[in-house]
Order: C-alpha cells, then structure tokens, then sequence
C-alpha cells in the first residue's frame, strides 16, 4: 500500500455518519473514512453477527472491543480478542466473520 494525496488530519470516529450493513444474522455499522484510494473504518458488530458473504478483499484489521471470529474458506478459524488484528491481501484467502458477544473494529482496506 503506497499511501499519498492526503493531507495531515484528525478524525472524530463519533462524527462520521454510520452506515448499516445486514449479515446473514446481526448487523455491521460502518463509519467509512475514504482517503484517496485507501478505506479506514471503524465497525461494530452486534451480538450474533454472522457475514452474508465470503469476502476476497485485503484488509489490516484490529480488534479494540468484544470478540471476533474470523473463518477461512479453508476451514481453518481465529478468534480475535481486544489488541489482537489480522491482516490479509486482496484474494489471498476468502474470510467471513461472526461474534456471539458483538465486536468493535478499526480496518484499512
């Protein structure tokens, strides 16, 4: 990731308008910064969220609240706690996640 054409700057997370995106249970809320072609967000998921997709795109993602777990297409499972991220390149490995207790994120995409 080559990060350019943006200016220094702060962002109040609690400012940014919040979109809500359904999963197959639960629902996301994203606040969507974009800076030139790069995605930050800040996501909260509710208690019982489970993604509707497989998703192929990259992130860096960190887990700040809850518990999150994420499932490879291959099988294999991570649980993500407070302080712990993963990081994975655009259809690298196909990923969807869920969280019993609900999760707050913070993801660069």
């Amino acid at each position: 990731m080559k990060i350019k054409n943006i200016p220094f700057g702060t962002t109040n997370w609690s400012d940014v308008i919040p979109t809500e995106h359904q999963g197959e249970t639960g629902v996301a809320i994203w606040r969507t910064q974009q800076f030139d072609e790069i995605r930050v967000r800040m996501v909260e998921y509710s208690a019982g969220y489970l993604a509707n997709h497989w998703c192929e795109k990259g992130h860096i993602l960190l887990c700040l609240e809850g518990e999150l777990h994420t499932e490879l297409e291959d099988g294999r499972k991570f649980v993500l706690t407070p302080g712990v991220g993963y990081q994975v390149a655009d259809e690298a490995e196909a990923h969807r996640s869920y969280t019993e207790v609900g999760a707050k994120l913070f993801i660069v995409d």
